[in-house]
């Protein structure tokens, strides 16, 4: 594994009237951990088919300072998409047929699945598009992280799962993902949180921000309170909490406020406080809810 630099300079790219990519300038270090994110329309998409080769577009793509080359570039780069291809090859040959592309062993892939609670024996005869839209992904990340590659391009990789399979894949993608470069194309915090460090987000064919991570979800995430008391609670009422159905309250707030007030409720509620949910949530859906924040 040789983490790879990836430069792009100008690269721009129209549809007919659409203007996906407008001259955009990006250098991703070697072993960059990078979220891409973006509203729909940003340039996520063309981003992505721009560095796997798919487009054809202007400005440069240079790959650890060198031109791209297709042939060259793809035994190094590893990519799951969001939306898993509609493959009539049956999982045992899917797998057996990129194992031998990437020089891995079908046991590498099968215990990688198994880690992801995906038993490659049960399914190896099945159509790869008759599974479950969770197995396709399961199956993909596999193939990706067994491959080890320079870099790992991920889409949305966990649209598909369940919270017990995404944090089996947080783990085993921090654990073999190692010096790669990562881009990963997400709008899930938890994602975001523990597998990047860095985040370029992308708006209207821009790059609108480019830096930490961590400053920009300070900057961009706020969290929803949510408890369950037993009657009326004046204490909620005077913290701005509004009362929902079933003994449950909830309050809109920023990372300082949510820091402040959850200890100061379990003090002040005791024995009363019968539940206490957090929710991450991007700021701009807060304030689109008119919610106190």
């Amino acid at each position: 594994m040789k983490p790879m630099q990836v430069e792009l300079s100008q690269v721009d790219k129209r549809f007919g009237k659409v203007h996906a990519l407008r001259s955009l300038d990006l250098v991703l270090p070697p072993g960059a951990k990078v979220a891409l994110i973006g509203p729909n329309g940003s340039g996520k998409t063309t981003l992505i088919r721009v560095l796997l080769g798919l487009v054809q577009h202007r400005g440069q793509v240079r790959i650890d300072g060198a031109a791209v080359r297709r042939e060259a570039l793809a035994p190094r780069v590893a990519y799951v998409p969001q939306i898993a291809p509609q493959l009539a090859a049956s999982c045992r040959e899917l797998v057996r047929t990129v194992a031998t592309l990437r020089g891995l062993t079908e046991a590498r892939v099968a215990e990688l699945a198994a880690r992801l609670a995906l038993e490659l024996p049960e399914i190896a005869d099945r159509p790869f598009r008759s599974l479950s839209g969770g197995s396709k992904q399961k199956l993909l990340i596999a193939l990706a992280l067994a491959a080890r590659p320079d870099l790992l391009i991920l889409d949305e990789p966990t649209a598909s799962l369940d919270a017990e399979a995404r944090g089996r894949f947080f783990t085993l993608s921090r654990e073999l993902a190692g010096e790669a470069t990562l881009i990963l194309c997400s709008h899930r915090l938890e994602e975001i949180r523990s597998l990047v460090d860095h985040v370029v987000a992308l708006a209207d064919g821009r790059v609108s921000y480019q830096g930490d991570a961590a400053h920009y979800l300070a900057q961009r995430v706020g969290s929803v309170l949510e408890l369950k008391v037993e009657g009326d609670e004046p204490w909620l009422s005077e913290h701005g909490f509004a009362q929902g159905a079933s003994g449950w309250w909830s309050r809109s707030v920023d990372r300082q406020t949510k820091l402040a007030l959850v200890p100061a409720a379990g003090s002040a509620l005791g024995t009363r406080l019968l539940d206490l949910v957090v929710r991450d949530i991007d700021l701009v859906e807060l304030r689109g809810e008119g919610r106190r924040a």
